[in-house]
């Protein structure tokens, strides 16, 4: 049995329990049964069901709980008998509203609920008593009060749980919507203005029918790659229980080993040599002594932003500093341990990684602090903003600049110590990395 059924059972169960002593009283006894019956029923009940809602039971509780203690004038032994059931019922039903609710309606019928529950139900037995004293009626609202309280404050922590749930749900989402606009960036971006170079190259000379057909298929690649890429990130989007059974899950993460096939694809398209310098042997310590090798071990995280630095600044390379003659990617690893990322090309003035705004006749205003701001960059992007928070989140730092007539990108990424689970960054010499 599923637990909607179980629900119905256990609340059929209990209202048709509650009015079975109202068989062997008078009857004017089926006045405070039926109210007290049909309290127990909009506790238990799920709501909303068939237009009506948790709000609107609660007002028709509290309404017919105002009436009963006006209608009845029957004997205080039958109020006694239902009062305890009434009673749960409403506490049940206030514990509901004020989780549940929006701010007013749970502030208004909450106040509703906790006011039948503290005066009308204790003086519509102490009133009907033989000889009603103000002491027992004090006494008992004061008892009621207490009930309300403890159950309201109760059912506000668990309303501040479920909106510090729902915010963290909102943060989860939006830092995965950030996600897919950095891969969207990195990725996608990066394959496109391939595409567009090699159609505006096309345009520029004849080509022979096998230089043709060598273009088509390097575009249909670069179209394809863009593709599995937004494939990708709309897999990372859907809800687990939606994709199929036997859809596997995105786990494709690009790293040190896909840097060759990068920057080959860079070359072959963009009309620019590049070359890769890969130094995976750690260099010896101050020490004297030999860091362990951990090539092809780094964690996933190290790898993916290393293979990020190089797409971004490859990109950028493409996109700005198109009178680029050479461009050098290396990637060493050093003693401290860090793994060190950088690409550097030999633009000439006005051209360069960074060089996407223009003053007057070809100036070059790569040197302003703004570089990285995202002002004035009209065509540019934040690529190298989100770059530079993705390798601070993992301890490292990115740096850029001038190198020669050219631009350098160069990060920094601390590589975990194989004994002690520790990494020693740039600027902090034992800053902890969660693998």
């Amino acid at each position: 049995m599923t637990r909607s059924r179980i629900r119905f059972l256990l609340c059929a169960m209990v209202v048709v329990m509650v009015p079975i002593p109202a068989v062997l009283a008078p009857p004017s006894a089926l006045v405070v049964a039926c109210s007290a019956t049909l309290a127990m029923a909009a506790a238990l009940s799920r709501w909303p069901y068939r237009g009506i809602t948790l709000a609107g039971a609660a007002v028709a509780v509290a309404v017919l709980s105002f009436a009963v203690a006006f209608v009845y004038q029957g004997r205080h032994q039958f109020v006694g008998l239902w009062l305890p059931v009434e009673m749960c019922a409403l506490l049940l039903l206030l514990g509901r509203v004020v989780r549940r609710l929006p701010g007013w309606q749970a502030a208004v019928i909450g106040a509703s609920l906790g006011v039948a529950i503290t005066f009308e139900l204790p003086l519509r037995l102490t009133l009907r008593m033989p000889n009603p004293t103000a002491e027992t009626s004090i006494l008992l609202c004061f008892m009621s009060f207490f009930l309300v309280a403890g159950v309201a404050g109760i059912a506000l922590y668990l309303r501040s749980l479920d909106d510090r749930r729902v915010r963290a749900v909102a943060r989860a989402r939006r830092a995965q919507r950030l996600d897919v606009a950095r891969d969207l960036h990195d990725f996608v971006a990066h394959e496109v203005t391939g595409i567009v170079l090699e159609a505006q190259a096309a345009q520029l000379a004849d080509q022979d029918p096998e230089g043709a057909r060598a273009l088509a298929v390097r575009i249909e690649e670069a179209g394809l790659r863009a593709l599995a890429s937004m494939d990708h990130m709309v897999s990372a989007l859907r809800d687990p229980d939606e994709r199929a059974s036997a859809e596997p899950p995105p786990t494709r993460v690009y790293g040190l080993a896909d840097l060759p096939d990068l920057v080959g694809r860079f070359s072959a398209t963009g009309g620019i040599p590049a070359e890769l310098q890969r130094a995976e042997e750690p260099a010896d310590d101050p020490n004297g002594e030999r860091p362990e090798k951990s090539a092809g071990t780094l964690p996933r995280e190290i790898e993916s932003t290393a293979y990020a630095v190089v797409l971004e600044a490859l990109t950028n390379v493409r996109r700005h500093a198109s009178s680029a003659t050479r461009v050098l990617v290396s990637t060493v690893r050093t003693a401290d341990p860090a793994l060190e990322v950088s690409v550097v090309d030999d633009g000439v003035a006005g051209a360069g990684v960074l060089a996407v705004w223009r003053g007057g006749a070809g100036g070059d205003r790569r040197d302003r602090p703004q570089a990285l701001t995202g002002e004035d960059r009209p065509g540019g992007g934040t690529g190298l903003i989100g770059l530079a928070e993705r390798v601070e989140a993992i301890g490292g730092t990115l740096t850029t600049g001038r190198h020669g007539k050219g631009w350098q990108v160069r990060a920094v990424l601390p590589v975990p110590n194989a004994r002690t689970g520790t990494t020693v960054g740039p600027d902090s010499p034992s800053r902890a990395v969660t693998p």
